[in-house]
């Protein structure tokens, strides 16, 4: 079977009905994806620069606290006795020294950051680090070698 050669792509006008379709939906889409729930707790850390880490060779222990003073471990909301525990644990199983690093909301108060150092401190956790944001504000200018 032989087919017609004669077909031209593109020989008349282009219609803009339907791209104008096609971008009104990506405009919808993108109005509407970033209304979309994140799970999740939102956390603000504060901002800070040139604060020490560690500088020892341990295994970090991630924990969050809120705002309200709720505790977040391994992605979970999680009890205080649950949380000694979990952390007592952790020491058991890890071969060397662990430091908790806290990611404490900016709106938490210092008797709820000495609670939580007091819990790591009894389940065997010496060093803590209070996890920061760098502070963009009062960062130097990056300028080029000559």
């Amino acid at each position: 079977m032989k087919f017609p050669r004669n077909a031209r792509i593109l020989r008349g006008q282009l219609d803009m009905a339907p791209f104008a379709a096609v971008f009104f939906l990506l405009v919808l889409f993108l109005m509407l994806g970033t209304r979309v729930y994140t799970p999740g707790v939102h956390v603000q850390l504060p901002a800070a620069n040139d604060l020490p880490g560690t500088d020892k060779a341990s295994v970090p222990v991630p924990v969050a606290m809120d705002a309200k003073g709720h505790f977040y471990f391994a992605d979970q909301l999680i009890e205080e006795k649950d949380l000694k525990n979990r952390l007592r644990e952790a020491v058991v199983n890890s071969a060397g020294p662990l430091t908790l690093v806290a990611y404490m909301d900016k709106d938490a108060t210092i008797d709820m950051e000495t609670h939580l150092e007091l819990l790591a401190r009894e389940a065997g956790i010496s060093e803590i680090v209070r996890a920061t944001l760098p502070d963009v504000s009062t960062r130097p200018a990056i300028t080029s070698p000559p």
